[in-house]
């Protein structure tokens, strides 16, 4: 894990808790209700410069379950409209701290396939640097994946090993969602400086 990008990391949380906000409370500002599914922001978020891609949703909330939902990170090499390609989830609890980061099957996000080692070259382009809904959301997804780049890497190989044992390629075989998981070591809650 990169030392710098953890303190990145830390520090989008420092300076979100100052105001008593989190990743999610930015996310959600101006949102009068969340729904299950819906993408939040409203029309996703898209850095033309980097064409990188996100959106968070949320499921039903499940018994027992930490994480309130994910965040879906994506690349557009060839601009907006052209293929887009998941990258992996980032899964976070209700006050917006990181628990997990995974990957899905195709047919979870309806993406464009592509197999790990063309996914691990774009991944490592992943750069949000726009304004909303948040800066420090952008950064605090950028600073996730350099602090996180080698479980990522090994998250798409094996996302790709457990295809190729059931049957290779693009599966729709529902009953294959989430293809590989990386629990993230609990952190310490980020102290608030205002308090």
């Amino acid at each position: 894990m990169s030392e710098q990008a953890l303190a990145e990391i830390a520090f989008c949380e420092a300076v979100l808790a100052k105001g008593g906000l989190n990743v999610l409370s930015e996310t959600f500002q101006g949102v009068s209700s969340i729904e299950a599914w819906d993408h939040y922001p409203p029309g996703d978020v898209f850095d033309p410069a980097s064409n990188s891609q996100w959106f968070y949703h949320c499921h039903p909330a499940a018994e027992g379950s930490a994480e309130h939902g994910h965040f879906h990170c994506f690349l557009r090499p060839q601009g907006a409209n052209g293929p887009i390609h998941h990258l992996v989830a980032i899964g976070v609890d209700a006050n917006g701290r990181l628990l997990r980061l995974f990957t899905v099957n195709q047919w979870v996000v309806g993406d464009d396939w592509a197999d790990a080692e063309t996914l691990i070259g774009l991944a490592s382009r992943f750069d949000m640097q726009m304004p909303r809904p948040s800066y420090l959301v952008n950064r605090w997804l950028t600073a996730v994946f350099a602090a996180y780049e080698p479980q990522i890497v090994d998250l798409l190989r094996e996302r790709d090993r457990v295809l190729a044992a059931a049957g290779g390629g693009v599966s729709e075989d529902r009953s294959l969602e989430v293809l590989s998981e990386f629990i993230v070591p609990a952190q310490p809650a980020t102290p608030n400086p205002a308090g």
